[in-house]
């Protein structure tokens, strides 16, 4: 069970406004517990004077943290004066994921939630490399926040593998939906729907087999999904008119369900060390990531390790 008790936000040191200390003191407000807000800061130009003894630069370097933490600080003040327990980490390093990463593993946190811009143009959500590297590497979950206002009534979509003979897709499959529901329900009440998506019929297959008929198989297919897709929101008791399966590629059925549904966040599973790979056809969520336009949660199986854990930070 998901209970975010303990929520890390990446602080985005380019603007003042914070939609990810936002959502975390909406939901620090719901779920209660404690936030803290942690910014990784660098500047090669303090490295590369000749003129700076080790000591000269260790100051320097104490004097931007001490900077960017009244900045945050700041930042948060309202917060702070509402009673929120907010902690403030700035520390200097020059990878901010592998910072932000070893941050939640030395802090136990349970969510680390990161805001995420939008293509102006497009209006689609553009993920940075520290992004993808905090997608893939993070042990705990991960809320991209979109830097647009919640939609009104959105809802919580999750998307599912119902194709899949690998043993670790059907635990990964009851993971994402119990914990959405759990989290749904003790914030405001969120709609939750499952959605699927199943591939068209092989062209080849069409060539290569005569006789072939590929109605049939897309029957088959299609009713193989139905019915795993049944058996899951029954074992969730998940109303059936919150469930979609849809024939099609998941990077174009899951964005287009989602703006249809104005789905607030889209959730999806993780499972493979450094490559991310959600849980329906292979590795193609990062092809899902780059068509969504909502916020996006990243839960991970159970057994997943990050490729930093129990490694000595030496910076």
């Amino acid at each position: 069970m998901a209970h975010y008790q303990n929520i890390l936000v990446v602080i985005d040191p380019d603007q003042d406004d914070q939609p990810a200390l936002r959502r975390a003191v909406y939901l620090n407000q719901r779920l209660g517990g404690r936030i803290t807000c942690f910014l990784a800061v660098y500047d090669f130009a303090f490295e590369m004077t000749t003129l700076l003894s080790p000591n000269d630069r260790l100051v320097m370097h104490q004097g931007v943290i001490a900077q960017r933490t009244a900045w945050i600080r700041q930042q948060a003040q309202a917060y702070l004066q509402a009673g929120v327990t907010i902690d403030i980490i700035v520390e200097w390093h020059s990878r901010p994921f592998e910072a932000i990463i070893r941050q939640v593993e030395k802090g136990n946190h349970d969510l680390l939630i990161k805001m995420t811009h939008q293509h102006d143009r497009l209006q689609s959500v553009v993920f940075t490399p520290t992004d993808w590297h905090l997608l893939r590497k993070c042990p705990c979950p991960v809320w991209m926040v979109k830097d647009q206002p919640w939609p009104e009534s959105g809802k919580a979509l999750v998307a599912v593998n119902l194709a899949s003979e690998l043993p670790h897709h059907d635990p990964l499959n009851a993971k994402l939906v119990r914990e959405t529901l759990d989290l749904a329900e003790r914030v405001n009440h969120t709609e939750v729907h499952l959605v699927a998506a199943y591939p068209n019929t092989p062209a080849n297959i069409v060539v290569d087999l005569p006789g072939f008929d590929p109605a049939i198989y897309d029957d088959a297919i299609r009713s193989q999904h139905l019915l795993a897709m049944k058996q899951l929101r029954q074992a969730f008791s998940i109303d059936e008119k919150n469930t979609h399966t849809a024939q099609g590629l998941p990077e174009e059925v899951i964005p287009e369900l989602a703006d249809e549904l104005n789905a607030g966040v889209v959730i999806l599973g993780t499972i493979g060390r450094t490559g991310l790979s959600a849980a329906f056809l292979g590795n193609t969520a990062e092809q899902v990531i780059d068509h969504l336009r909502c916020d996006l949660l990243v839960i991970k199986p159970d057994n997943f390790t990050s490729p930093f854990s129990n490694v000595d930070d030496d910076d």
